[in-house]
């Protein structure tokens, strides 16, 4: 997928691997410069230099300079508006924000979560988006517009199974995407994407143990690659969307809608359907 946002600077956080170095790197390959943040420098200089060698194999000499990284907490609100302010320094300005720093400390039954888990989870998942915008709003945004994506989950769109406290974050998520939208625009657009099931690091402990071509029954019956949301990113920050804000894109592969039925035993292929008197 190509579009235009040449001249454009984003800001990921979570971007030294998984879906974030996969937006970062479809934005960057499609003209706009970016920040990456996240906890560990090794990381994000790693995931810059697969960046800037991709570029370059692209035929993009410039390519390192379209790249830098910001070592940041999801969390933290100061480490926010340094980042928000390293980006304009840097690069003179900013347009794109990404929201795709996650967490998830615990897996089970959310009436037994403890408290230090669950306060880790809310501050990375739900204040974390809402400080990171506040910064990019408050240090160019709001005079110069921009977009933010937030990265949900189908999790937040659904009930049940071991990841209650994440998928509850997410919901929320979906909430504060879609209320940021109205007191934002019409100078801000806020959208999301709720992946399903994306073979990422983070989400290993859900699909290890199955091969690359295991059939999980849904519609597509793969899990997701990381390129499959960063196309859906791409589209959403793009002005192919100018028109689309406060909408969460679900990216799964039809999960959502549950086991595939089976097809016909003979399905006519179109054009070849039964005859037609004349």
């Amino acid at each position: 997928m190509r579009v235009e946002l040449t001249g454009r600077v984003a800001l990921v956080t979570g971007a030294s691997k998984g879906i974030g170095l996969a937006i970062a790197r479809a934005l960057a390959e499609n003209g706009a410069r970016v920040l990456l943040t996240s906890r560990r420098r090794e990381g994000l200089e790693q995931a810059a230099a697969e960046i800037t060698s991709a570029l370059a194999a692209a035929g993009n000499p410039d390519g390192a300079d379209a790249v830098a990284v910001f070592p940041a907490h999801a969390g933290s609100p100061e480490a926010a508006e340094a980042a928000a302010a390293a980006a304009i320094a840097r690069f003179g300005g900013l347009d794109i924000l990404v929201n795709n720093a996650a967490t998830n400390p615990y897996a089970g039954q959310l009436i037994d979560i403890d408290l230090p888990r669950l306060d880790k989870t809310i501050e990375v998942n739900l204040r974390g988006p809402l400080v990171w915008t506040q910064a990019a709003w408050r240090a160019r945004m709001r005079e110069h517009g921009g977009t933010v994506l937030n990265i949900a989950s189908i999790g937040g769109l659904k009930y049940g199974g071991p990841l209650g406290a994440y998928d509850m974050t997410k919901a929320a998520l979906i909430f504060q995407t879609r209320h940021l939208a109205t007191e934002l625009g019409p100078r801000v657009r806020v959208n999301a994407i709720a992946p399903g099931l994306v073979r990422t690091d983070f989400a290993r402990y859900l699909w290890s143990g199955a091969g690359p071509d295991a059939d999980y029954g849904w519609a597509l019956g793969r899990i997701g690659q990381p390129p499959d949301v960063a196309a859906a990113a791409l589209f959403l920050v793009s002005d192919a969307a100018a028109w689309i804000t406060g909408e969460v894109l679900v990216v799964d592969g039809g999960a959502l809608l549950g086991p595939r039925s089976s097809a016909p035993a003979n399905p006519a292929r179109p054009g070849q359907g039964q005859p037609t008197a004349g």
